[in-house]
């Protein structure tokens, strides 16, 4: 399953940021919400673990927003990971990469803030659980986890109409069909879990204000402090 996401993404990787714009009709409230969730004065130093970076757009957006930050990022997708690379060439000690299934790895490092957009729905729910009980383990007293990811419906019937919805937007904005069939056949391999249900596993796991910022259809982005 790992090595046919990771086919999917490495095929995709040069055109993936110019897709993604289109393929998430939220896209601007969608990551301004995950930004936002970050607690932090904009002039701290911070460390940070992007988990399925990809091309580094979600690393570039904190990379914008606190510019003393330093970001770890991590994909499974040797090709994404080189758009990354080439993104934050410029950077310097600021930016580090790894190849790497952080599903089935081990979170090491210390971390202010652990974040992820459009990952974490790939792994089974108990993949998905052990990622986020592994981030509470690496952050730091007041760190804080954020996902900014495609959950599922409440309801099949939800869930259904939630998907017609997003293809719907998606073509309405200019999305193309062929950026359209490369992110149906990503999602095969998705394994989405509903919001209320990712929300109690952090609590298990202790995490405390945990809450969500923004929902939009099949896009969400919730938050956990340590």
């Amino acid at each position: 399953m790992q090595e046919s996401i990771k086919y999917a993404f490495d095929r995709t990787a040069e055109t993936y940021d110019r897709a993604r714009r289109k393929l998430v009709p939220c896209f601007d409230e969608f990551y301004r919400a995950a930004i936002d969730a970050l607690p932090f004065a904009r002039d701290r130093e911070i460390t940070v673990l992007d988990l399925g970076a990809g091309t580094g757009l979600l690393s570039a957006f904190v990379a914008f927003s606190y510019p003393r930050a330093r970001i770890v990022m991590v994909d499974i997708s040797d090709e994404m990971l080189a758009q990354a690379r080439d993104r934050f060439a410029a950077g310097g000690a600021r930016f580090s990469f790894e190849v790497a299934d952080y599903g089935v790895g081990q979170i090491t490092g210390r971390y202010d803030a652990v974040v992820s957009a459009l990952s974490i729905h790939h792994l089974a729910d108990e993949q998905k659980r052990a990622v986020y009980a592994q981030a509470y383990a690496a952050l730091n007293e007041g760190g804080i986890l954020v996902n900014a990811d495609q959950v599922r419906g409440e309801t099949p019937a939800l869930e259904a109409r939630n998907h017609a919805m997003w293809l719907k937007r998606a073509r309405e904005i200019g999305a193309s069909e062929p950026d359209l069939r490369a992110a149906l056949e990503r999602m095969k391999f998705d394994r989405t879990a509903t919001v209320a249900e990712q929300l109690e596993w952090l609590r298990e796991i202790g995490f405390r204000e945990v809450g969500v910022a923004y929902r939009n259809l099949i896009f969400a982005v919730y938050s956990g402090l340590k």
